[in-house]
């Protein structure tokens, strides 16, 4: 059992080891905080919707998490700290999780949050006319959620499930009155949280603002500071093009900006009147994942041909400069508990294998273009880009997979953008050969589960489609069992069935998030183990009286 005691010195720790990093406040005699003034931060994604339950896009956390906050925050290990839960315990069976809650915490509405208040969150996402997909992950593991008493939540999961902690406390809490808001589906600021601003007013495609919550006293255990934030507002300013925001901090249109291409990074990070920093997201790469119901990646010579046509090395150096990562794994390297670095420098590049595979397959003929072709019919496989998710140079990045493709191996790679209705239904149908995507949502291994199991188990991206036995027992076998070490051997052989055996995905880049500000603004950076940018808490700026 996990006990108080335990719980409380993990966080001390946690919040000591965070004081020397980004996200910390300085609180100096000759760089006080200052208290007032308006943030303006430009920020490439627009929420898709402002329902933080709804919400799948981890680049608009940055956003939402001003307003709405967790039972428990992360340490920079992976390991939980108080936030509006003081504490947890986990029975010995592993099955009953009992939070703690404060006692002197309000939603931005009046409301009083307590027991009664987080119950309703659970058992709302519970349903999945409110929750869609959402209902099929973590949440659906819970048979019961009851308010012991008023400041008291026991969550008893069916049996147990490892990853059910990291689900669970990742939940943003709203208030009850929100579910009977004619917002609750697009979001907006009858959607009351209980976070250091309140959402104030949302334009669509230009911006989003927030205030102050003066009453606002229940920071996390490991933020830069307690009580109300030192900003009266911030300002998030919709600019999805990257020249864009770097036009509008230079040019002193904004404070702060994030996803900074590869090609600018140099302007900041050498210009002692703007602070550049950057980080690694946790969760899954930036990853091809080639659909195995659907012709041709349905055939495994096809998938495992076109993974050795493509010298990912190489692409990455060309589109960005050195300023991203390669990704080799399922993870990405800032997963603590399970990334497997043994897999590192096992690349699958093989222009011979290719060709040799392809030919196998009966794909020997070619037409004028010099696609391969069979039965007069071309070999093409389509990528599905959702426009939603399309940052970070990543049209250059596929425009550069698709040259790489029909040069090295005669495959025609038909790049399709779509918008999010479009992309949800040919997910749904399954109509793509390949999709592309990454997570930062969920880490410690639980994004594995909706990106492998079965879509009618649980698998809500699940964009390989597989249903492939092997890698359903590994998943179910892992979520079985408290033992980190052997979760890792078993996501880790996991990891290597999915990739070489079943070729269900080429993982291309680690995501990683930047953020360049003027050197007037304070206190910003990163969540401590996602490594997504944090919201404006602990941000201040230095102006000139």
């Amino acid at each position: 059992m996990i006990t108080r005691r335990d719980f409380l010195k993990s966080s001390a720790i946690a919040a000591l080891s965070l004081s020397t990093g980004l996200q910390a406040t300085e609180t100096l005699a000759d760089d006080k905080p200052a208290r007032g003034g308006s943030l303006i931060w430009g920020v490439e994604t627009e929420p898709t919707t402002l329902n933080p339950h709804l919400n799948g896009q981890a680049k608009t956390k940055l956003v939402l998490r001003n307003a709405y906050e967790c039972l428990l925050a992360r340490s920079p290990d992976g390991g939980y700290v108080p936030w509006l839960a003081k504490d947890y315990t986990v029975s010995q069976d592993g099955r009953t999780y009992t939070f703690n809650l404060r006692d002197d915490v309000s939603f931005s509405d009046g409301e009083k949050f307590d027991a009664a208040a987080v119950v309703t969150n659970f058992q709302k996402l519970r349903k999945p006319i409110y929750s869609g997909s959402i209902s099929a992950g973590h949440v659906s593991h819970i048979s019961e959620a009851i308010a012991h008493d008023a400041h008291t939540v026991v969550l008893t999961v069916n049996d147990i499930y490892a990853p059910f902690l990291d689900g669970a406390t990742s939940i943003e809490i709203i208030s009850p009155k929100s579910f009977s808001s004619p917002q609750l589906k697009a979001g907006g600021p009858d959607i009351a949280g209980t976070g250091p601003f309140i959402l104030d007013r949302y334009v669509k495609g230009q911006e989003i603002r927030f205030i102050r919550n003066a009453a606002y006293n229940w920071a996390p255990g490991n933020a830069g500071h307690q009580g109300p934030a030192y900003l009266d507002e911030v300002v998030y300013r919709f600019l999805p093009e990257s020249a864009v925001r770097t036009g509008a901090l230079t040019s002193g249109q904004v404070h702060v900006i994030e996803g900074i291409s590869g090609n600018d990074a140099a302007l900041f990070r050498e210009n002692p009147d703007f602070t550049y920093q950057s980080a690694l997201n946790t969760g899954t790469p930036y990853t091809l994942y080639l659909n195995v119901t659907n012709t041709p990646t349905s055939d495994v010579k096809i998938r495992k041909a076109f993974l050795a046509a493509i010298d990912v090395e190489r692409i990455i150096q060309s589109v960005y400069r050195g300023e991203r990562k390669r990704a080799w794994g399922v993870l990405t390297p800032a997963d603590t508990d399970f990334y497997d670095r043994s897999i590192e420098g096992s690349d699958g590049f093989d222009i011979d294998l290719a060709n040799r595979l392809l030919d196998e397959a009966g794909w020997t003929s070619r037409d004028g273009d010099g696609s391969r072709t069979k039965d007069g019919k071309r070999l093409t496989i389509e990528i599905v880009q959702s426009r939603a998710t399309l940052r970070d140079q990543r049209d250059v990045l596929l425009e550069a997979v698709q040259a790489q493709a029909r040069q090295n191996a005669g495959i025609d790679v038909v790049l399709r953008y779509v918008d999010a209705g479009t992309y949800a239904n040919r997910q749904n149908d399954g109509q793509y050969g390949i999709i592309p995507n990454s997570t930062t949502t969920q880490e410690n291994g639980l994004t594995l589960y909706f990106h492998y199991l079965p879509r009618e188990k649980g698998g809500s991206i699940n964009y390989s489609r597989t249903v492939a036995r092997e890698i359903s027992a590994w998943l179910a076998e892992a979520a079985s069992t408290l033992d980190v070490k052997k979760r890792f051997e078993i996501y880790s052989a996991l990891q290597r069935f999915a990739l070489r055996e079943q070729a269900l995905g080429l993982p291309l880049y680690v995501p990683e998030d930047q953020i360049a500000a003027t050197a007037a603004v304070k206190g910003a950076g990163f969540r401590p183990f996602k490594r997504l940018p944090e919201n404006a808490y602990d941000i201040w700026l230095d102006q000139p009286a």
